[in-house]
């Protein structure tokens, strides 16, 4: 019996990371956490460093976080193709508490697609747009 198990095992890992869809779901729900969490490096290991526009985008996130506590919150809307190149949509929500006494607060949605590769085995957002959106509030 335990034999038998220990077989199954690796059969069973396979077809539960074989979910692409998924995959993405959760690497950009890591990035929305880290962006909550404001934890600027770890959002941006979702990115491809080599992404058009990635630079803009480090500078967006990085003044966002330095103005005031972020909550950030996705919704899938739409995701298509295969196991090693996608196309995401989301509804995100950025949500931001600024000034140490929280006496201000601003909301902004957008629907952000996401364009992710599988490279060396892992997913990353390879495209983003609109880039803009993370950019810090005036």
């Amino acid at each position: 019996m335990k034999r038998r198990a220990l077989f199954l095992l690796p059969l069973a890992a396979r077809c539960r990371a074989a979910d692409p869809a998924r995959e993405v779901l959760d690497l950009l729900a890591d990035a929305a956490a880290s962006l909550s969490a404001g934890d600027v490096p770890r959002f941006l290991k979702s990115f491809d460093p080599a992404m058009a526009g990635f630079a803009k985008l480090r500078e967006n996130v990085t003044g966002l976080i330095a103005q005031g506590d972020v909550q950030s919150v996705i919704d899938p809307l739409q995701d298509e193709g295969d196991g090693f190149r996608r196309v995401a949509q989301f509804h995100w929500t950025l949500r931001q508490q600024r000034g140490q006494q929280a006496t201000s607060s601003a909301r902004r949605q957008q629907v952000v697609t996401c364009r992710v590769e599988k490279q060396r085995g892992k997913w990353r957002i390879v495209g983003l747009d609109p880039i803009e959106f993370f950019a810090p509030g005036s």
